[in-house]
Formats: C-alpha cells, sequence, structure tokens
C-alpha cells in the first residue's frame, strides 16, 4: 500500500488520538473519517456513544482501532491515563446550545473552562499535543454593529470580517448572560496560548464557523428533551416536520455563515496530520461564501423541505418571537460571522467546497428520513391524548 503523505511530502504515521467528546456532532464525523481513509486509532471518550455505534459494531475492518470509554471528564480518572498513552489529544467536549448559556450560565462556564483546564494540564504535563474546539462566538459582535444603521462602513469588511489574530472579542454586559459561553472558550484559549508560550506546549485552537451535516443536534421529545431548545438548524427542522411556522428570533436579522460538516473535518484531518504547519496556530474554519440572515435560512430550509418531502409550501412560513420569550431574559446576540479565512489557506492549503444549497439539502434529506416519521407518531399520540 503506498503511503500517505502530509503536505510537507512527509509520510504520515499512524497515531493514537484521545478524542474527548467523541460522541457528539463533529466528534463522530471526525471518527468516521479517521476510520475510512486512514490508519490512525482513536481512543473515543464521551458520556454516550450513540452517534458512533455504526463505527463500534462489530467486525468493521477498523474494530481494532477504535476503543470506546464512557466518561464523564468532571470527574473519572481514567481520563490522564489516557491521555498518557496517546500521541495526540483533540477536546471537543462543551456545552454549546444557546438556550443554555442563559438558563444555565454556571453549567456553561463549568464545561468550557473547568472542565477543559485539567485537559490542558495534563497535555502540558505529559508533553501532549493539543487540538482544542473553541468557537467563532469568540468574537461575540462585530465593530460594525456599533455603527449607525444607515453609516457608510457598515459595508466595509474591516468592520465585520473576523480575524484569528487581530479582530477584538466584544460582548454585551454581565446581565446578559448568554456570553457566558463565549467569555469561557475565550479564557480557555488564553490559558492555552500561555501554555505554548511559557511552557512550549504544543496545540492547535479550532474556531468551527456553524458547521452544519447529518446528526447535528437533537430533535425534542425524539431523541432529546421535550422541554429543551436546540440550535436553530434543529429548531426549524422540528417545525418544519410539524407542519409549524418556522421562529425567527428578534425578526431573524442576524447574519451567519455555514459550512458543511464534511468539508470542516478535511481541514480537521489536515491539522491532524501537519503538526509543523498547524502547531500554534488559532484557525478559523467555516465557508464566507455561505452567508445568510436566519431569515433567509428559514426561507431556504422550507423551500427545500417541501421538495424532498413532497409536501406543499405553507402559506405563513415564519413568525417572529422576541428574544425575551424565547431564550429568556438575559439574551444576546452577534450580528454577522464571516470568517478570515488567510490562516488556513496558507498553512492548510485548504478551502471550502459545498455551497449553501447543497449542504441544506444534504442535512434536509437525513433529516427528514431519520425524523419524520417520529415526529408524526409523537403528534399523533399527543393529539389522541
Amino acid at each position: 500500500m503506498t503511503a500517505r503523505l502530509n503536505l510537507d511530502g512527509q509520510e504520515i504515521k499512524p497515531l493514537r488520538i484521545c478524542m474527548i467528546g467523541a460522541g457528539g456532532f463533529i466528534g463522530s464525523h471526525l471518527c468516521e473519517k479517521l476510520m475510512e481513509t486512514t490508519k490512525h486509532s482513536v481512543l473515543a471518550i464521551d458520556v454516550c456513544g450513540v452517534k458512533i455505534q455504526h463505527l463500534l459494531a462489530l467486525g468493521q475492518p477498523w474494530s481494532d482501532r477504535i476503543e470506546f470509554y464512557k466518561i464523564n471528564i468532571k470527574s473519572d480518572t481514567r481520563l490522564e491515563g489516557l491521555i498518557k498513552v496517546s500521541d495526540l489529544v483533540i477536546n471537543l467536549a462543551a456545552i454549546c446550545t444557546p438556550a443554555d448559556y442563559n438558563t444555565r450560565p454556571l453549567d456553561t462556564i463549568y464545561s468550557n473552562f473547568v472542565d477543559a483546564l485539567p485537559v490542558v494540564q495534563q497535555c502540558r504535563d505529559n508533553g501532549k499535543r493539543l487540538i482544542h474546539f473553541s468557537t467563532c462566538e469568540i468574537y461575540g459582535k462585530t465593530i460594525g454593529s456599533f455603527l449607525p444603521r444607515d453609516h457608510p462602513l457598515k459595508a466595509d469588511p474591516a468592520f465585520s470580517v473576523l480575524k484569528e489574530d487581530e479582530t477584538a472579542c466584544i460582548y454585551g454586559s454581565i446581565h446578559k448572560q448568554r456570553w457566558s459561553y463565549a467569555c469561557a472558550k475565550q479564557l480557555i484559549e488564553r490559558l492555552i496560548f500561555g501554555e505554548g508560550a511559557e511552557n512550549g506546549m504544543k496545540f492547535t485552537i479550532v474556531r468551527p464557523f456553524n458547521w452544519i451535516g447529518p446528526r447535528m443536534d437533537f430533535i425534542p421529545g425524539i431523541d432529546g428533551p421535550s422541554d429543551s431548545i436546540p440550535r436553530v438548524l434543529a429548531c426549524f427542522s422540528n417545525s418544519l416536520m410539524k407542519g409549524e411556522p418556522l421562529k425567527l428570533v428578534d425578526g431573524g436579522k442576524s447574519q451567519r455563515t455555514f459550512i458543511y460538516i464534511k468539508d470542516a473535518i478535511e481541514a480537521v484531518q489536515k491539522i491532524i496530520e501537519n503538526p509543523a504547519r498547524a502547531n500554534g496556530h488559532i484557525f478559523n474554519v467555516g465557508n464566507p461564501h455561505n452567508e445568510v440572515t436566519i431569515q433567509e435560512l428559514a426561507e431556504l430550509m422550507t423551500d427545500l423541505y417541501c421538495k424532498i418531502s413532497g409536501t406543499a409550501r405553507p402559506e405563513v412560513v415564519t413568525v417572529d418571537v422576541p428574544s425575551k420569550e424565547f431564550y429568556g431574559v438575559g439574551y444576546d446576540d452577534s450580528d454577522k460571522r464571516i470568517p478570515e479565512m488567510t490562516q488556513v489557506r496558507k498553512q492548510l492549503e485548504w478551502e471550502p467546497k459545498t455551497s449553501m444549497y447543497d449542504l441544506m439539502e444534504h442535512t434536509l434529506k437525513y433529516q427528514y428520513s431519520t425524523y419524520a416519521e417520529a415526529v408524526k407518531k409523537a403528534m399523533s399520540k399527543s393529539t389522541y391524548k
């Protein structure tokens, strides 16, 4: 078999990777990619392994390269032992649902800073390379959001494009608990960067910009709590399957960029296999070409869902909901998130490929085939009662 080479023409040696949060959306796709296209091994750590059950099934060609450990990193002493025997640690563990930032700010801060702290320290103490997943929310609001509504500079990219090494992090007041997530993520980034600067720890920080695809999030009452609010994709999908209008928080004026999970995972694989190019860097990983308002996202998802399901387009597609009513007191939001991509292009020679239309079509096909019947059954039971 021909040896696989990295971007510098060096042979890629098999790694033993300790992946914390391997059972989540990103972790499941990354495990899949590593099992199907590489010889790397994964020590998969999570509190639940449902999303990687297909990889853990007996008789798979990679069965000797993936092991699942049901571990809560808050308290399980086995974690350090698994880090010690690994070549690389990837930390994906996080509370990262906006509905939780207001209602569970303490859990959010603990999950994203306090629980991540021992992982960083153990990587430092054992000389392990760390790939830490942060968030595009680290940037908070753009400078442009503070300009008057009709100010000509609002259209200037310098006031809205987010650069890893230059753009300031601007959050709301302490009363706006929605920023508990971004603040915790910023602090752990600063700690990791400090460990690199003072103690020579090898690290890479990844800032995902709205990675979208199959297995993302949960559908309330089906594979998640019925009283919880998932992120926007699952919220809209759930409403579409129920035949309900899509709720636009504060009119859906916020702008986002979206990237297909399979494109993003290719970037992560390059980070894993090109340490000389990735160490010490922070990478925005997104698709600046796929920018829409949340209102536009709702319209696109409705059109695609009707195409996929064969249902007629509803007369009322969306309804506006105040953020205070939807998320509770203390909610705030960032206005735009457009990633500046110079670092990832230069260091990793990577570009996203999938258009907004295609990534959303792939995702909604999965949502429909996986959940539509279950949602209908749940609705019929509720109606019968």
